[in-house]
């Protein structure tokens, strides 16, 4: 007897989401571009954002990130080589973020809005990618401190700016192009870095040995790492250059003992190691090693807020997609109330986030320019630290909205958005941690009062006669003339009232006016809490979806 086998079709899926635009699609950031004086890169930004979008690209970072990096210890001959081999994948990706030059644009290229140029570079390849980010954040952070050193920037300063990608595991003057990392926690003390044990001890006119370990050493496969490490003479911290190779053109004496088995960013490498006699010279002046590597910190900090928005940019575009294509309960997801309540929520977390991006990049051309200001100070002082706290932190519970959306197909590795998930947390934790960013800006407000002041003068230049928003900023005034005592515990409010006040003030300037009512009535409301999806009855649906087409231009 034979058994007939009926196939079935396959019906309601969504198809992926490969081959468009991301910048074309993006009203947002256009609008942001043009505000902020770098209208001048948009064509590139076309170019980029249609090449990040095909579905080659996208294939890069899956692969990137399911075949992670692997240690090489040894070679075939038993010499210590420590190498970390990439799938080439990680290598083509790399080739592309030193093509769109993320690693060095503001500084091979100064112009107005470079800052913001290069922010709107980051934050198309930061969609698609984030792991093969960390070493390109870190050597664009580490080029206005290596400039600093003139007679090493001098060797340098050209392989740093190029705009290629060399591989190659070779001694500095042979290599084209240059990677820098940085070493700075240790098991001790993690962020604590005034707890650091590593000891350097002058050698030579210049030129140190250094001894110890780093607990958290990202991307080894770097050419060069700037390091913190103690000054035997003073016992105080300061700053070296440590390259993977001595002059002599030998491996350097930089162990890495073990690669990190992480929960997401699995494209990129981090390491622990050991510095066994490690050559390096001394970066800053002595004694300094800790404003040094602040400074370099706060470049890597910018980028966290970029790379968290564009998490969320994803999500949200994502999510979107998948709405406006499936089909439930007898109609498209997209045209279901509550399903638009909780899109258009995410779509304001993600234009919000956008805005102040850029705005911060604003700021940093200002500090480039003779155009710096108080005001543009503050926003790298005090508003830079408060939106990585919040920024970073909502964009983990904003991928899993997103996810959520997606249902059971959201939760599986074959989709986007599982990796999503996994990489949100990374941005929080890096380069200071969410306590560690709200106390920094409490500091910079209460060390700085003058140029506090003068971001309390934009803001309240902006919200105007605003009754919601005058509340919301009366409210953070008397948090801030409370006993100083109280300010730690109420750090994390504090640092979320800057952030929605700065996002509230950017829209009601620069966005649609029903989209920046619509933030101020839900972020400054008593909606019954954090949820996504929970809206004030003063914003009608239709409005709300008029929002899903700015979010998303089809």
């Amino acid at each position: 007897m034979t058994e007939a086998w009926q196939t079935h079709d396959v019906t309601n899926q969504v198809p992926p989401l490969t081959d468009y635009n991301l910048y074309a699609t993006d009203a947002a950031l256009q609008a942001a571009v043009a505000a902020f004086d770098a209208h001048w890169h948009a064509k590139e930004l076309h170019r980029q954002g249609a090449r990040v979008g095909e579905a080659e690209v996208q294939q890069w970072a899956q692969d990137a990130n399911r075949h992670a990096p692997e240690l090489q210890s040894f070679d075939s001959q038993g010499n210590r080589i420590d190498r970390v081999a990439f799938h080439p994948a990680w290598h083509s990706l790399m080739g592309l973020l030193r093509g769109a030059q993320l690693q060095s644009l503001p500084w091979a290229h100064p112009r107005g809005g470079v800052m913001a140029a290069r922010t709107a570079s980051y934050f198309l390849h930061a969609q698609n990618e984030a792991g093969s980010l960390c070493p390109t954040t870190m050597t664009f952070a580490s080029i206005p401190v290596l400039a600093k050193e003139p007679a090493l920037f001098a060797t340098i300063k050209d392989k740093l700016l190029a705009p290629q990608h060399d591989p190659r595991d070779v001694p500095l003057a042979q290599k084209h192009t240059l990677l820098i990392g940085m070493g700075m926690t240790e098991k001790q003390g993690g962020s604590d870095v005034r707890t650091n044990t590593t000891v350097a001890t002058e050698v030579g006119k210049g030129e140190f040995s250094l001894v110890g370990h780093k607990w958290f050493f990202s991307a080894p496969q770097c050419d060069a790492h700037l390091v913190l490490a103690r000054d035997s003479d003073s016992d105080a911290l300061s700053c070296f250059f440590v390259p993977r190779y001595r002059p002599d053109g030998h491996k350097n004496a930089v162990q890495i003992q073990q690669l990190k088995d992480k929960l997401g960013n699995r494209s990129n490498a981090s390491s622990e190691v050991e510095f066994r006699g490690a050559y390096g010279t001394r970066v800053g002046a002595p004694g300094r090693g800790v404003p040094t590597i602040i400074e370099m910190a706060t470049y890597t900090r910018l980028d966290c807020v970029i790379g968290s928005a564009a998490m969320m940019r994803t999500g949200v575009v994502q999510a979107i997609h998948h709405a406006r294509h499936r089909t439930a309960f007898g109609a498209k997801l997209v045209d279901q109330d509550l399903m638009t309540v909780v899109l258009a929520d995410l779509a304001l977390e993600s234009e919000a986030a956008t805005w102040l991006a850029m705005r911060l990049a604003r700021a940093f051309d200002a500090s480039l320019s003779d155009d710096d200001s108080p005001v543009e100070r503050a926003w790298r002082r005090i508003v830079l630290p408060a939106a990585k706290f919040w920024v970073c932190k909502r964009a983990l519970e904003l991928a899993g909205e997103c996810m959520e959306v997606w249902g059971g197909n959201g939760y599986v590795e074959t989709g986007p958005l599982a990796r999503l998930y996994r990489e949100a947390p990374v941005n929080s934790i890096w380069e200071g941690s969410g306590n560690v960013m709200c106390l920094d800006a409490l500091r910079a407000m209460s060390r700085e009062p003058d140029v506090a002041q003068s971001w309390f003068q934009w803001l309240g230049e902006r919200v105007g006669s605003h009754t919601t928003l005058r509340a919301a900023l009366a409210q953070l005034h008397g948090w801030l003339a409370a006993d100083p005592a109280s300010h730690a515990v109420r750090a994390r409010a504090i640092a979320q009232q800057i952030v929605l006040l700065s996002q509230a003030a950017l829209l009601l300037e620069h966005a649609p006016s029903e989209l920046a009512h619509g933030f101020v009535e839900s972020r400054f409301a008593n909606t019954g809490g954090r949820v996504y999806g929970v809206m004030p009855d003063t914003v009608p649906v239709g409005v709300q979806r008029a929002w899903l087409d700015r979010a998303f231009l089809a």
